[in-house]
């Protein structure tokens, strides 16, 4: 038998070489898939409980009703920063509430500093599970080197605030800051086309005007001050300060700081922001000493409520028999279609409402409304889905968040019921059309378009084109019906005439105090109420609170499994420098986010600008 030649011997030895080396590959990856598998899942397992200790409330980045999608490879790989983590607003009131009556429980401490957002409105309804916490005999401290404003509302509802004797306390008010690109339109060439109904629908001005609109100015601090009077009267019942002390106390401090010593921390320790000035130190050993309970190396006994609220939380009830109410979450801007959980899509939202309408076990619907709005084909959608699952028989109640304006309000009025925060911001009952032409940018390097049609429209929709005549008259008609066909949505929702929505509509942006009184939502109170009353429309005595979440291919829930258990587990780094720079780069991200949220197939928007960038 005749041997290879070379050349095949050659060639059969590198096959050999790869397959061995795709043989290797393949084992490595089995191997590790096994190794992460029992990370997560089998070994490497939290350490227990302590005994004896204080659960630990140390959000990281926002508190929100529904987290944003992240790919789960880059969650793995990528570095989460504190702005970009998010925590989920029940997490926190469910850890509170398991921990009230948690005989190895405490205490509560609160460590805010790396809270980015949390929010007026979801810091009220946190505060329920706090007051009951305290109730329960156990004392909250709040500690801290230097609080924002955001994190010392929620500090403000401990026993004791301490701070850091080079801290202080950053109050400076509510403002609601813009930016206007008239000038700056007009320097580039570029012609802005924009159509809207509503006296003061003011999300078009930034594309008018190079400021404010005196009307608009006079709206927005109405609400505004609304919203401003109820963080400063929490802060001053919770501290026992007089009213009026938070107003003095800001505006008063410029002059405090300039003609004492610049101490901030001694400032706010004397106004009775704070209760005490500690270096960490000195916090550890207080603690321990309120919590009864030290580790071996002498830290205080403690544990994140993340990790407690892993350990403690029962499997999910969703597959056990019996009566159910159904809580949606529809949080972001709305667009068309399908939507990841952060964005509210009118196809995936209308899903969701359709699957627990036809869930027999399903008694009740609430629906979480916290948006500033977006496309006003989306909110059509949304709203009919609502009504067939109102005709179908299933009480749907209406919670809002912190906001529930334009479009958000759209779907709200064919709700059986609405409930808002005290400091929700809704109404914005108005619609807009804008788009760009860049006819003369383009003119300005010597670049003209030219060209014939088959009828009077072809290509009006260019933007090297100006803006066809027909095609202005035939939007001013469409964003008049748009606007005409809001004000029958509520009007019929709401039992209202026209002429009552009329005169709460213009694009008027109401606080919930307000709304209440124009008849555009029914209560005030949290997601909590709301249960409660979808859960009375339907005579339920007994029930369990099922929170739909988009469902998840193995793979996604394997991956998330493992981020969320990296990140219990503190893996991921903190990066102070980077999380500073991205709060200075919000304004221009928010902006960014705002022009790639406008993708409604008639250009057509019923959304609330001043109410997405008011904080």
């Amino acid at each position: 038998m005749s041997k290879p030649s070379l050349l095949r011997r050659i060639l059969g030895g590198i096959w050999n070489a790869i397959t061995r080396i795709r043989l290797a590959l393949a084992n490595i990856l089995f191997l590790l898939m096994l190794l992460i598998f029992y990370f997560v899942y089998i070994g490497g397992g939290p350490e227990p409980l302590p005994a004896q200790a204080a659960l630990v409330l140390d959000p990281a980045g926002a508190i929100v009703d529904q987290k944003t999608a992240v790919e789960p490879l880059q969650a793995l790989l990528a570095e989460p920063l504190p702005a970009e983590q998010e925590v989920l607003l029940r997490d926190v009131i469910e850890a509170i509430e398991l921990a009230r009556d948690d005989d190895a429980i405490t205490a509560l401490v609160m460590r805010l500093e790396y809270l980015m957002y949390a929010g007026i409105s979801r810091t009220q309804e946190m505060a329920r599970a706090l007051e009951s916490f305290r109730e329960s005999g156990k004392p909250i401290v709040a500690v801290g080197d230097y609080y924002t404003q955001d994190q010392y509302l929620l500090a403000s509802f401990a026993d004791e605030v301490i701070g850091h004797p080079m801290g202080g306390v950053a109050l400076e008010g509510y403002g609601m800051y813009l930016q206007y690109f008239a000038e700056a339109l007009e320097k580039l060439s570029i012609s802005m086309h924009v159509f809207r109904a509503g006296q003061h629908k003011s999300a078009v001005e930034p594309f008018l005007r190079s400021d404010m609109s005196a009307e608009e100015k006079v709206v927005t601090m109405q609400w505004l001050q609304d919203l401003w009077d109820s963080y400063t009267a929490t802060v001053e019942t919770n501290r026992g300060l007089e009213a009026g002390a938070i107003d003095r106390y800001v505006n008063g401090f410029a002059q405090r700081m300039v003609s004492g010593d610049g101490d901030q921390a001694a400032d706010a320790l004397q106004a009775g922001l704070l209760d005490k000035l500690m270096t960490r130190s000195e916090v550890n050993a207080y603690l321990a000493d309120v919590t009864g309970a030290s580790t071996d190396a002498g830290d205080y006994a403690a544990v994140p409520f993340a990790q407690y609220l892993q350990r403690k939380r029962g499997l999910p009830l969703t597959d056990q028999p019996g009566p159910r109410v159904a809580v949606i979450t529809a949080q972001g801007n709305m667009l068309p279609g399908e939507q990841p959980p952060g964005s509210i899509g009118a196809d995936s939202l209308a899903r969701q409402i359709k699957a627990v309408t036809d869930d027999s076990d399903v008694a009740a619907i609430v629906l979480r409304v916290n948006t500033p709005g977006g496309s006003m084909f989306a909110s059509e959608v949304i709203h009919g889905q609502i009504l067939q699952a109102r005709a179908a028989g299933k009480p749907l109640v209406v919670s809002m968040g912190a906001m529930a304006a334009s479009g958000g309000y759209y779907i709200a009025a064919a709700a059986d019921e609405i409930w808002a925060t005290p400091t929700t911001i809704t109404g914005s009952i108005g619609v807009f059309a804008a788009f760009p032409t860049i006819e003369n940018l383009l003119q300005r390097g010597g670049i003209h378009t030219d060209g014939v049609g088959t009828t009077s429209l072809a290509g009006s929709l260019r933007l090297d084109r100006p803006l066809n005549p027909e095609l202005k008259q035939a939007l001013d008609a469409g964003v008049a019906q748009a606007y005409r066909r809001f004000l029958d949505v509520v009007a019929d929702g709401r039992d209202m005439t026209l002429e009552q929505v009329s005169a709460a509509a213009e694009g008027r942006t109401w606080s919930a105090s307000d709304a209440l009184e124009l008849g555009l939502v029914d209560h005030l109170g949290d997601l909590q109420d709301a249960i409660e009353a979808a859960a009375a429309r339907a005579d339920l005595a007994q029930y369990e609170v099922d929170y739909i979440r988009e469902p998840l291919s193995p793979g996604a829930i394997f991956m998330q499994a493992l981020t969320e258990r990296l990140g219990s587990l503190g893996v991921y780094p903190r990066s102070d420098e980077v999380a500073r720079l991205v709060a200075l780069a919000q304004p221009l991200l928010a902006a960014t986010t705002v022009v790639q949220g406008l993708q409604d197939p008639r250009h057509i928007y019923a959304l609330c600008l001043s109410c997405s960038n008011a904080f």
